[in-house]
């Protein structure tokens, strides 16, 4: 009889249970969505509860929770070997960059008093006829209130003026129109227009229907940058506060989704023009049409514009005051007022149109700046100094004039103080984003100014 060899029997291995990964989520400080306000509530509460049974709040919880989650796995599994997946939890939020608009948007709601009270109801969108009338200079100017004051972005909290600090409550603020309004409300209160008819004022509007809280914004358009069309000034309320910059059209994300938008309300830059005029020369209120204007022109008309400007600061303009004859003074002072109103490329070509000499006549807008210190010339431009004044370690009053000049025309982010007179990368980073805004790359957007730089950046 052959003994038969005793059988082995392998058992089971038992397979380590994988441990379950908790992350800890901090919602969002102004975060007013479901998920983040109760999130915001439990952590209160937990902090306010005492310690009982010693060690950091946070450990216990994960190791209650580990307990919890092994037990579960025993349960399920009968004993065998299971895998628990733990609920993925939202990524922790990181921080908003610079070039992108605050996601959360806020919805319609009335303007709240210095205790976040409301003080109006938002009501029905207004009829054109009943919305406040206000010109193209009076728009800007009451975007710059925000911008001087450096309002701080949220979606929560309301500025004194009664008005929500997201960029949709910083446009209702800009046009005044008594209650804080959304994204996808805003079109209520203006008309759509195209890229060619964008005047300063208007808006750029990207509404996202599917999820507000991803993408939609909004600006206030400013002015083109230069005659290429391909960057403009933009206003807007954004992380981490209202600021000016010159912006990609239509914008730096989603570009081809920002529509343009003229508000209902607005009374100026569209006035039609009245060659046939109507009042007595040297006294026209009306505007009397272009052709009256430029090389060749000899008129009172060009008398009369001359005295208007260098009431408005520009009388360096005309060293023997002004005349009939129109020269190249008339158009450099021009120029300057048109400037001093924030337009740019064809708004600032020096040459009067109807939104100029109403401004001029209604003595509205902002003056003619005085010359940048230490930079004479016609207009305020300096002569080009030379390249070698722009380099590391230089020191010279062109170069604090060439800051000056870079933050009034939109490209001074990097400066972390006001340009001061020494060479520093500051300097060579904002040329390079003014040089990149003319569509040039590589070694001709460098950072180091050069004669062609220094003429567009002036002009």
């Amino acid at each position: 009889m052959t003994t038969q060899p005793p059988m082995h029997v392998q058992m089971p291995t038992r397979m380590p249970m994988p441990m379950p990964v908790f992350q800890e989520y901090e919602p969002a400080g102004d975060c007013v969505c479901l998920g983040c306000v109760q999130r915001r509530r439990a952590l209160a509460r937990a902090r306010a509860i005492p310690l009982r049974d010693g060690g950091h709040p946070a450990a216990r919880g994960a190791r209650r929770a580990l307990v919890l989650a092994t037990a579960a796995g025993v349960v399920l599994g009968g004993g065998s070997s299971a895998v628990l997946a733990a609920t993925p939890r939202p990524p922790v939020p990181g921080p908003v960059k610079l070039d992108d608009p605050g996601s959360p948007q806020g919805d319609r709601a009335p303007l709240h008093g210095p205790k976040a009270k409301p003080v109006g109801a938002p009501g029905a969108p207004a009829a054109p006829g009943a919305l406040k009338r206000l010109d193209r200079t009076t728009i800007i100017n009451r975007a710059k209130l925000w911008l001087e004051a450096e309002v701080p972005y949220s979606m929560s909290e309301y500025w004194s003026d009664g008005y929500r600090q997201d960029c949709s409550g910083y446009v209702s603020m800009v046009w005044n129109l008594g209650t804080n309004e959304w994204t996808g409300s805003l079109d209520k209160f203006a008309t759509k227009i195209t890229k060619e008819e964008l005047l300063p004022g208007d808006m750029l509007l990207f509404h996202n229907p599917a999820d507000p809280n991803k993408g939609s914004h909004v600006v206030i358009f400013g002015g083109w940058v230069d005659e290429t069309r391909t960057h403009y000034i933009a206003y807007e309320q954004t992380q981490p506060n209202t600021r000016k910059l010159a912006t990609p059209y239509g914008y730096w994300s989603n570009a081809t989704k920002y529509v343009p938008y003229r508000f209902n309300g607005v009374t100026g830059g569209i006035v039609p023009e009245d060659p046939a005029g109507g009042a007595k020369p040297g006294t026209s209120t009306v505007f009397p049409g272009a052709g009256k204007f430029g090389p060749g022109a000899d008129n009172e008309y060009v008398k009369q514009l001359g005295k208007m400007l260098i009431d408005r600061g520009g009388r360096r303009f005309y060293p023997k005051g002004a005349a009939s004859k129109w020269t190249d003074a008339d158009r450099l002072a021009t120029q300057a007022f048109q400037q001093a109103q924030g337009w740019t490329g064809a708004d600032a070509d020096g040459l009067p149109g109807a939104q100029t000499w109403r401004l001029l006549v209604e003595n509205q807008g902002d003056d003619i700046r005085p010359t940048e210190a230490g930079a004479p010339g016609p207009g305020g431009v300096r002569d080009y100094p030379g390249a070698s004044v722009f380099r590391p370690g230089s020191s010279h009053a062109a170069i604090e004039a060439l800051g000056r000049r870079l933050v009034s025309r939109g490209f001074g982010k990097h400066y972390t103080s006001r340009p001061g007179r020494r060479w520093s990368e500051a300097d060579r980073r904002n040329v390079e984003a003014f040089q990149r805004a003319q569509g040039w790359r590589g070694a001709q957007a460098d950072g180091y100014p050069d004669p062609e730089t220094w003429r567009r950046l002036f002009a």
